[in-house]
C-alpha cells in the first residue's frame, strides 16, 4: 500500500471514530461543599448525539470497593454506551483506598465506608436529572450500570432511594433519587452468606470494624431488601467467575423474582471475572450480552 494511500485510511479511520462516540467532557467535582474525602469524586459525561432526548446511564466501575478499574469498567463502557445513541456518566465514587487493602488503618480512623459510596451515586443521579437539558437527557429514563462491586452500588441505588442520605449532608433533593432501571454485571450481593460473600468487597464497604457489625451485613444484603417497587433490573454473570461466587447473582435473581420484579437474567457457562465490554476471543458468547441489554432497554423505554 502507498504511503499517501494509507495516510489517507487513517484519516478516515479516525474521522469515522469521532462520528461514532461523542468525545468526553472534562471530569465535574459533584460535591460543591469539600467535605474531607470529596475532592476524588468526579463524574465524566459522555453526551449523546441522538435527536431526542437520550436514556442516560450512570457507569460504576468496579473494585472490591476499594479501588476502581476505571478504563475497562468505566471509560471503557461509557464509550461502548455512546455507540448505542446513549448518554455515559463514568462515577468515580469513594472508595476505601488501595493502601488501605493491605494495611487495615480504618481501625484508627474511618475512612471511606458505607453510606459514602451511595451518597455518591444518590448525588449524581440528582445531578444528571437536574441538568437534564445541558446534557440533553430524558429525565425519566436514567439508570444506574455497575461491575463487581459497582453491580453491589448500582442495586444499592434501586434498593435505597431514599433522600435521608443526602439530607444528612445538608443537601436538598428536588427530583426523584430511584433510579429508572439498574444493570448489575457480576455484581457482589450478599453480605451474610459465608457460602458466597466476597470478603474483600464486604471489608471494603463496611470498614475494618464495622464489617464485623451482623445488623449492617444484613441490611447491606441486597438479596434481603429487595423493595416493592424496585425499578427493573438487567442482570449478567457467568458460571466460571473465579473472584465473585455466581451463587450472588442466582440468589438476587430468586429474590428478584420472589418480589414479582421486572428483570432479566442472563448466566453464561464461560466469561470469568472483569470482562466488561471488550471483547475477548475466547470469551464466546459471553458478549451477547450487550446486544441483548440493548434490546431489554428498548423494551422497557416502550
Amino acid at each position: 500500500m502507498k504511503k499517501r494511500t494509507f495516510t489517507l485510511y487513517l484519516v478516515m479511520g479516525l474521522m469515522a471514530g469521532s462520528i461514532c462516540c461523542h468525545a468526553a467532557s472534562k471530569p465535574i467535582k459533584i460535591w460543591d461543599k469539600h467535605g474531607k474525602g470529596r475532592k476524588s469524586v468526579v463524574m465524566t459525561a459522555y453526551p449523546s448525539d441522538a435527536d431526542t432526548a437520550a436514556t442516560a446511564v450512570i457507569v460504576c466501575p468496579g473494585g472490591s470497593y476499594f479501588w476502581l478499574d476505571k478504563k475497562n469498567e468505566g471509560h471503557d463502557v461509557a464509550r461502548w454506551l455512546n455507540s448505542k445513541g446513549l448518554a455515559a456518566f463514568v462515577l468515580e465514587y469513594r472508595v476505601a483506598g488501595a493502601f488501605n487493602f493491605p494495611c487495615p488503618s480504618r481501625y484508627l480512623y474511618n475512612g471511606n465506608r458505607f453510606p459514602r459510596m451511595l451518597e455518591d451515586v444518590q448525588r449524581a443521579i440528582s445531578l444528571v436529572r437536574s441538568n437534564a437539558q445541558e446534557y440533553g437527557i430524558d429525565t425519566d429514563c436514567v439508570g444506574v450500570m455497575g461491575f463487581s462491586a459497582g453491580g453491589h452500588l448500582a442495586m444499592m441505588s434501586a434498593e435505597f432511594c431514599s433522600d435521608e442520605f443526602l439530607a444528612s449532608e445538608g443537601y436538598s433533593v428536588n427530583v426523584p433519587l430511584r433510579p429508572d432501571f439498574v444493570v448489575p454485571i457480576y455484581p457482589v450481593v450478599t453480605m451474610t452468606d459465608k457460602r458466597y460473600v466476597h470478603r474483600r468487597s464486604r471489608r471494603g464497604l463496611m470498614g475494618d470494624t464495622q464489617m464485623y457489625n451482623a445488623a449492617l451485613r444484613d441490611s447491606l444484603s441486597l438479596e434481603k431488601h429487595i423493595p416493592d417497587d424496585c425499578c427493573p433490573v438487567f442482570l449478567v454473570n457467568s458460571i466460571d467467575d473465579k473472584v465473585v461466587d455466581y451463587h450472588n447473582s442466582v440468589i438476587l435473581d430468586e429474590a428478584l423474582s420472589e418480589k414479582g420484579i421486572p428483570h432479566e437474567y442472563h448466566q453464561f457457562p464461560a466469561g470469568g471475572h472483569g470482562f466488561g465490554v471488550k471483547e475477548i476471543e475466547y470469551n464466546g458468547e459471553i458478549f451477547d450480552w450487550k446486544p441483548f441489554f440493548i434490546n431489554w432497554l428498548n423494551k422497557i423505554r416502550k
